[in-house]
């Protein structure tokens, strides 16, 4: 199976497995199911993983044509999946950080903290315009 053969919402998965900074393999944590806010796409496009997606990944992860190994693991609708370096599941799994940003309760706490900061920031910035009195 190739690239150009797979849904978006299993690119949007695929390409968290290596974090883009360094380079270092990294476990994805989703949840199929999820629709992320267009207001957390962050000027992209929203990324929604669905059913479709899962089956193309899986599909994918078996099939691919660069030879590439990976162990993908569901529990309901919450999926792992990690690329295996040298074929076999690391025995440091645990040391392996984790890209949890494809799963509603992320998602939500994320909305809860930019709430948060934006009402700091309102009740800073009415602070600083007080009254002269």
């Amino acid at each position: 199976m190739d690239w150009s053969e797979l849904t978006e919402g299993a690119k949007a998965v695929l390409e968290q497995t290596r974090n883009i900074r360094n380079d270092k393999i990294q476990i994805v944590e989703f949840e199929v199911g999820f629709q992320q806010p267009e207001e957390h796409a962050d000027g992209g496009y929203p990324v929604s993983i669905q059913e479709e997606d899962y089956q193309s990944l899986k599909r994918y992860t078996q099939e691919n044509v660069y030879g590439e190994k990976y162990h993908m693991a569901r529990n309901k609708n919450m999926v792992k999946i990690i690329i295996l370096e040298d074929g076999k599941i690391p025995d440091n799994l645990s040391d392996f950080p984790i890209f949890r940003e494809y799963k509603t309760s992320y998602q939500e706490e994320l909305a809860a903290r930019r709430a948060e900061e934006a009402a700091q920031a309102e009740q800073e910035g009415s602070d600083e315009g007080g009254s002269t009195g």
